[in-house]
């Protein structure tokens, strides 16, 4: 029997029988429409990446025992969007936040990003040969040096944010980005969702709420941790965490459904992974029960009721997280977030 989620919230579930309708938006979200001549999402997401990838690369210097942390490095500062970790930052910022607040648990989400793509191409699992336009960890190093260099980067993103977290923002605050991570990346987050993900693969029954489930575990659990963790680095409220733990859960969703409407229609090398895995691994996906214009039609429809979350922020500082939403249903390929 196919395993179905009971928690899920039903606003977040998929129109069946229309497709997504227009909504007017809110008055902040009106406000930041209106200031898109002054805000450059490429500039910006350019700007921010150049900083996270300095911060990773200092986070992971080559020592003994260098084997592991060549490994480590070569999966972990693989060419990227780095969508995630600057997703952290925007957060922070959100909520009148420096930049600098963000950097640590920026880089620990991207670990862990890591992290997953390197066991998830292992043999025992997807057993791909590509990942973000270059061998796989796996075929680079061989598999017992990915499998721990993959436990290495899980390890140290723990390690990161409570060690460069603590000296500029109060420890009770990075407690609870721990303590977030933690609940994002343990048994009833991204491990969880994997598992489920592999059972069900083969499977006819698969139904919208359980692939759902998974995605949501699997992928969006990695956007809820990066801007929670950044809102709380950044000092937000209760409530402004609350709305941005939901912003990007949706956002998070809309991305992974792109993600496998990109599956079907783009090549490996737009990709910079292997195209058409997961039909050759007979997994559920959203074109194969939605079709592809309606996973596009969903996608646009979560990053709609993600850009509602942003109504109480001031639009300004929140500007990157509007872009970024409306961004994601328009992706082709590499790079085409920014």
């Amino acid at each position: 029997m196919a395993y179905i989620a009971t928690s899920l919230p039903p606003s977040l579930l998929p129109l069946k029988t229309s497709p997504a309708r227009p909504r007017r938006l809110p008055a902040s979200a009106a406000a930041a429409a209106r200031s898109e001549e002054y805000f450059s999402l490429r500039e910006y997401m350019s700007a921010k990446v150049e900083r996270v990838n300095k911060a990773l690369d200092e986070a992971v210097p080559l020592r003994p025992p260098q084997k592991i942390h060549e490994a480590m490095r070569y999966s972990l500062l693989a060419p990227a969007k780095r969508v995630i970790p600057v997703l952290a930052i925007a957060s922070c910022e959100a909520v009148g936040g420096e930049e600098a607040l963000a950097i640590p648990p920026a880089c620990a989400v991207e670990m862990v990003i890591a992290m997953s793509f390197i066991h998830d191409d292992l043999p025992c699992m997807d057993d791909d040969d590509v990942r973000r336009g270059q061998p796989s960890n796996h075929r680079a190093f061989g598999e017992h040096t990915a499998l721990l260099s993959g436990c290495a980067l899980l390890a140290l993103a723990f390690q990161h944010v409570a060690e460069r977290a603590a000296p500029r923002v109060p420890a009770e605050r990075v407690v609870r980005m721990v303590a977030e991570l933690g609940r994002a990346f343990g048994s009833e987050g991204m491990l969880g969702g994997q598992l489920v993900d592999k059972e069900s693969e083969g499977k006819a029954d698969v139904g919208l709420e359980e692939l759902k489930y998974i995605h949501e575990c699997k992928s969006a659990t990695f956007f809820e941790a990066a801007a929670v963790c950044g809102a709380i680095a950044g000092g937000g409220g209760e409530e402004e965490v609350g709305r941005l733990r939901k912003y990007a859960r949706r956002v998070g969703l809309s991305y992974q459904v792109m993600d496998d409407v990109l599956d079907v229609t783009s090549t490996s090398e737009e990709l910079g992974k292997t195209a058409g895995k997961d039909v050759a691994s007979d997994k559920a996906a959203y074109p194969k029960l939605m079709g592809v214009e309606g996973a596009r039609e969903f996608a646009a429809e979560l990053a709609e009721r993600a850009v509602e979350e942003l109504a109480l922020f001031d639009p300004p500082k929140a500007a990157p997280l509007y872009h970024l939403a409306r961004a994601i249903p328009c992706r082709k390929g590499k790079g085409s977030c920014a």
